[in-house]
């Protein structure tokens, strides 16, 4: 059965072969990228948040329809396409830097661009991956990608601050383009692709329209106790660490007097609190249960977000790493449990545009916590900014512990939609 393992699932572990290059990349692109605005362009902190927030102002633009049209394609195809134009996007970069003509203007294009190729990545991938491993699979497969992704914080965000210690910054670049073509061509190796189906709306009128199909999304997540509760806890956490990362380079490359080695040291060490979150994350939801394990940890390790905001040289820089380690394994072990829960709390014709419309929300937190944080940096200093990333954080969880979640025990059964042909093994209705 393929709902006992995702490993047994050819085209999971083609998935997830490709992650791990794309991971990686986006990874060393994360710590490379502010450093060529700030150290090779001489951005300040209200430039360094325009660029944060237009990697992110996708979502807010095209999130939305994004789910509604990737309901009805071929979705290996997205994915393949989507991961070549970024590698093209990175690339070039450096070759704009060796031709000595590279500009704010053309990051801005860059990151802007790369944002909407990453709407339609992030959309299918977690829309697709229910129908390769199974609804009784999708714990251990959320599992290992969010895994995947703490192990690309780690080993990209390290490998990122090494590679602009020894190459420069836009020459580290070349390793993200190189990354997301080969994802690319790895992607080409999923050999599952459905065919397209007649999209219906909640009446199960076939043919529905882009405005209702989206709207449907959108009242399917807003319109359920839980689910916005979910969307609204993982927004706050979005926004707070988009405050917080921000303003990290500038804080680093002027104020502290930080290396690039450090600062990618420090992203890593939060890729390590994913990581091992991301691990337990089964073992707390068995033994406290799903929403149950969401407001325990989010009671006991929320609040160690407070400690980020004293990051300094010496001993500050510890207390600030393990604050951001503890905030982070809450982060890792909330995606997995709360990744999984939506699945289940959703039809196999509305995942795209569930996803959609979380993507919408919580990236577009991010897209508003860059722009807060570069207007914080800029008016009242990087320290206020760190500040008010932390708070949010610590704050993060609440939204689950006064909603319906905070006493579910098990995974719901899936859901099923009358007429929508997507009948699961545990039908029922989501409590």
């Amino acid at each position: 059965m393929r709902g006992d393992s995702p490993w047994r699932v050819a085209d999971f572990r083609a998935l997830f072969s490709a992650a791990v290059l794309g991971n990686l990349g986006t990874n060393v692109g994360y710590v490379a990228m502010p450093l060529v605005a700030v150290a090779s362009l001489g951005a300040g902190p209200g430039e360094a948040g325009g660029l944060a927030a237009l990697s992110t102002v996708a979502f807010l633009l095209i999130g939305l329809p994004a789910g509604a049209w990737v309901d009805r394609v071929r979705q290996r195809r997205v994915l393949v396409v989507a991961e070549a134009v970024r590698g093209v996007l990175f690339a070039s970069v450096p070759c704009a830097w060796w031709l000595g003509v590279l500009t704010l203007e053309q990051l801005y294009v860059v990151v802007f661009l790369n944002g909407c190729a990453t709407v339609f990545f992030d959309v299918t991938s977690q829309s697709v991956l229910p129908r390769l491993v199974g609804r009784d699979g999708l714990v251990a497969a959320n599992s290992a990608m969010v895994g995947l992704q703490a192990v690309g914080n780690v080993a990209g965000r390290g490998a990122g601050g090494m590679l602009v210690l020894w190459f420069t910054a836009p020459l580290a670049l070349v390793w993200t383009a190189v990354s997301h073509v080969g994802s690319a061509i790895r992607l080409t190796g999923v050999r599952h692709d459905r065919a397209v189906p007649a999209v219906a709306s909640a009446s199960g009128k076939a043919g529905a329209g882009l405005r209702e199909q989206i709207a449907e999304g959108v009242r399917h997540v807003l319109g359920n106790g839980e689910l916005r509760a979910l969307v609204l806890s993982a927004a706050l956490v979005n926004f707070g660490i988009q405050v917080v990362n921000t303003m990290l380079p500038v804080l680093f490359v002027r104020e502290s007097g930080l290396s690039a080695g450090v600062l990618g040291g420090f992203w890593a060490i939060g890729g390590v609190g994913i990581l091992l979150g991301s691990r337990c994350a089964g073992w707390f939801a068995a033994r406290l249960g799903y929403g149950r394990s969401l407001v325990a940890l989010g009671l006991c390790l929320a609040p160690a977000a407070l400690l980020v905001p004293l990051i300094g040289p010496g001993g500050w820089l510890w207390v600030a790493g393990a604050g951001w380690l503890l905030a982070l394994f809450k982060v890792g072990a909330d995606n997995v449990v709360g990744v999984s829960l939506r699945q289940r709390m959703t039809p196999d014709d509305l995942l795209g545009r569930m996803n959609a419309t979380f993507r919408f929300l919580l990236t577009g937190a991010m897209a508003v916590g860059a722009a807060v944080s570069g207007v914080l940096g800029e008016v009242f200093g990087l320290r206020v900014a760190l500040w008010v990333g932390g708070c949010v954080m610590a704050a993060s969880f609440l939204p689950v512990l006064l909603s319906p979640l905070r006493t579910r025990r098990e995974l719901p059964g899936v859901t099923v939609r009358a007429g929508s042909g997507s009948l699961g093994p545990d039908a029922a209705r989501p409590r």
